[in-house]
């Protein structure tokens, strides 16, 4: 497989504002907006207008957050800003993942393939069961008693 240039990707699309991608997963919706990195910093992405990794203290969410960026080498040609809300931490950083890798699709369509392979592309379906009738949880059935 040809390996994706840096120098070779056309920033046009994003000279002018922004480009946009919607991520979701269980109860959490993440709107990324992706612009050209003018400061070069690398990772510079900023989650509710507070910089990723003081917003995720977990390791493992950074890496989730950052993948599709770390994956094309992205991490020096893009300013992310997201705005997420409802689901907790994995959830919101799962979506996040989604819209950053949408967005890039759109900027770049040949990385379509690679991040489709990566399953960054893909919406988890599962989401939280709904509660029953006659049941404590959505499955969970009271205690049965033979007299």
């Amino acid at each position: 497989m040809e390996e994706l240039k840096v120098e070779s990707i056309n920033l046009e699309p994003i000279e002018k504002n922004y480009l946009e991608g919607i991520g979701r997963r269980k109860t959490a919706v993440a709107r990324v907006r992706i612009y050209k990195n003018r400061s070069q910093e690398p990772f510079n992405i900023y989650i509710n207008d507070v910089y990723y990794k003081n917003y995720f203290k977990s390791i493992e969410l950074v890496k989730i957050v950052d993948a599709p960026l770390r994956k094309l080498k992205l991490q020096n040609l893009l300013k992310v800003t997201v705005k997420v809300k409802g689901g907790g931490f994995r959830g919101q950083a799962e979506a996040t993942r989604l819209g950053l890798a949408r967005a890039i699709v759109k900027l770049i369509p040949e990385a379509r393939t690679r991040l489709k392979r990566s399953g960054f592309l893909t919406r988890d379906p599962r989401v939280v069961e709904r509660k029953k009738y006659g049941k404590k949880k959505a499955r969970k059935s009271p205690q049965w008693h033979k007299r």
